[in-house]
């Protein structure tokens, strides 16, 4: 082999090392941020309803934080590689939708769109080909909410909001029928969809118990 070949052939090497180093020192801080945010949400699984609105508060300046480490990424990226680096903060970026998502849903009741959780998540429309918010990733955070929202159902319940299984019930049969309606190519994005079903009926058990002895109205109801 060509010694100047070879010499370019390192160079290009050590670059791409010192680059993949550069990204992991901005996905760890992500971490720590999607960390920190999962560990405050999880108090709402003990808290009483009325001090929900505390909690959302105390998490979105969380969440805006990291879109210092998401422009960092969006700089350190070269132009049109972002397929190629973006499983390095694949994990980090789908904990942050569901954040995102949940937040939503705790102070508004409604689903996020993609546009607003790349708002939220201070992605800029520019930065597309080298750090954005895939449809996938999207999707994966949204499965994590309704994850999340079946062990809510149950929890609240415990704390004495009848009524919060209901409207779960009606958020989440909603959304899965939005899901039912995407030609999911990804087999993981697949598997984990399949696995809503299990959440779905966690729920609706919760909410047929809260109705059967009625504590709360029946989703017919609660939706009009």
């Amino acid at each position: 082999m060509d010694p100047n070949d070879l010499e370019n052939l390192n160079t290009t090497l050590d670059h791409e090392a010192q680059l993949r180093e550069k990204i992991k020192e901005q996905v760890v801080e992500l971490d720590k941020k999607t960390r920190t945010m999962v560990g405050m949400l999880n108090k709402i699984h003990s808290i009483p309803y009325s001090q929900v609105p505390g909690l959302v508060d105390s998490v979105y300046p969380v969440l805006r934080s990291t879109h210092v480490p998401h422009a960092a990424l969006a700089d350190l990226i070269p132009p049109n590689q972002f397929w190629r680096w973006k499983d390095m903060w694949t994990n980090s970026l789908r904990t942050s939708v569901f954040v995102a998502a949940f937040l939503e849903y705790l102070s508004k009741g409604t689903l996020i769109s993609l546009a607003s959780t790349s708002e939220a998540l201070g992605i800029q429309d520019e930065w597309k080909d080298r750090f954005a918010l895939s449809i996938e990733d999207y999707l994966h955070g949204l499965i994590t909410l309704v994850n999340e929202l079946s062990r809510l159902a149950v929890n609240a319940v415990t704390l004495g909001n009848f009524q919060e299984p209901v409207k779960i019930s009606i958020f989440v049969k909603d959304l899965f029928a939005g899901f039912t309606m995407l030609n999911l190519k990804n087999d993981l994005l697949r598997r984990r969809f399949d696995s809503l079903k299990y959440d779905m009926k966690k729920i609706e058990e919760v909410v047929y118990d809260v109705s059967l002895r009625k504590l709360a109205q029946p989703p017919d109801l609660a939706s009009d």
